[in-house]
């Protein structure tokens, strides 16, 4: 959709079902890594930074962690594919 926006206060007021959703209709997926036995996949959507945490090799999501300070990317820096077309 063009013009979505969305920004962290209104994304945390959504059940996390329909967090999920948004986060694969309208969010910049950047990467992905594993953690033990969890996978991270990474995305970006308005103001804010959003994780999905799931059992390895699982497709339920366990929880999804918001953040918007740049700290919470160290761990994907070396992973974040950026558009080619920039």
């Amino acid at each position: 959709m063009a013009g979505y926006s969305m920004n962290l206060r209104v994304f945390k007021k959504l059940p996390m079902g329909q967090q999920a959703d948004c986060l694969r209709r309208y969010g910049h997926f950047l990467a992905e890594r594993r953690e033990d036995s969890f996978t991270l996949r990474l995305y970006a959507l308005g103001d804010f930074y959003a994780e999905e945490w799931r059992v390895l090799d699982e497709d339920h999501i366990l929880f999804i962690h918001l953040f918007q300070h740049p700290g919470g990317l160290n761990e994907y820096l070396h992973r974040i594919r950026l558009p080619e077309e920039l």
